[in-house]
């Protein structure tokens, strides 16, 4: 029993040091969530047994729970480089045909070819209508529409974009060169019941499941959406120093089984040997 007691331990030692590695592992990944291994000690004996001389029977791992705390923001000279202040979750929208969303806290955006408004994987930023005041007015998944910058002013053909603004609310501006500008939309935002539930997917971006509930979309400054800081990147929210003494607490565990399982060894081979 002794063996598969400290092999339990082993397994969870290795998961604690394949974790915490993990988080050392990106903490330069822009927008990155870390994670911590949670354990559970293992006990089982019959209904007419007195548990009082009954041993545990090791451990087990009950979950990877990834911690949605909020990363330092560094600044940027790009208008297009978004970071959160808050919990909400950027929505964009993969490539046809499948058009999977996700929802990421990297917003390290770009243009393309298409002038479409991108993330650092090639998925569309998604945005919601506003009125003349800046309000959404729809907050549906029908409502969303791709980020696009215009080339021309809608009025006037002969006027070019020149510059374009994103506030707090996440509202998108673009001005023109004949002095002009509009409003294109709001920055979709999510928020989910239960965050934690959110399956990674890679990249930093997170695709909703039955445990994380569905997405809840409106524009920055809503509830616990929190506000879009333009020319801002989040960093990954790791502390090195606390990463490695949790690396080697990991490595201690590793090596207290391994010797607890040797000493089994020795004492199972001296039984052996008397028994001969």
């Amino acid at each position: 029993m002794s063996f598969i007691t400290s092999l339990s331990g082993l397994k969870a030692a290795q998961t604690d040091l394949a974790t915490v590695s993990n988080n050392i592992a990106n903490s330069n990944s822009t927008g990155f969530k870390k994670s911590k291994a949670n354990f559970g000690d293992l006990f089982a004996s019959a209904p007419t047994q007195s548990t009082r001389s009954v041993a545990g029977q090791g451990v087990r791992l009950t979950g990877i729970i990834q911690q949605f705390t909020q990363g330092s923001l560094n600044t940027t000279d790009r208008t297009l480089d978004l970071a959160i202040a808050g919990d909400g979750f950027f929505v964009v929208e993969g490539p046809a045909p499948r058009q999977v969303q996700s929802y990421t806290r990297n917003g390290s955006f770009s243009v393309n070819v298409n002038r479409e408004v991108v993330d650092n994987i090639g998925n569309k930023v998604q945005m919601l209508p506003v009125d003349a005041n800046g309000q959404v007015t729809g907050n549906t998944q029908a409502d969303m529409f791709d980020f696009v910058l215009p080339q021309n002013d809608p009025n006037d053909a002969t006027a070019v974009l020149s510059n374009i603004t994103i506030g707090d609310e996440g509202v998108v501006t673009a001005t023109f060169s004949n002095g002009s500008s509009t409003r294109l939309g709001a920055i979709a935002m999510a928020s989910f019941a239960a965050a934690e539930g959110l399956r990674p997917i890679g990249d930093a971006h997170w695709q909703a499941t039955g445990i994380s509930g569905t997405a809840l979309l409106n524009q920055a400054g809503n509830g616990p959406l929190g506000t879009v800081r333009s020319g801002t990147l989040e960093a990954a929210n790791i502390d090195l120093t606390e990463e490695l003494v949790s690396l080697i607490a990991a490595q201690r565990n590793f090596q207290a089984n391994a010797q607890a399982l040797e000493t089994a060894n020795t004492l199972t081979q001296t039984i052996v040997n008397l028994q001969v």
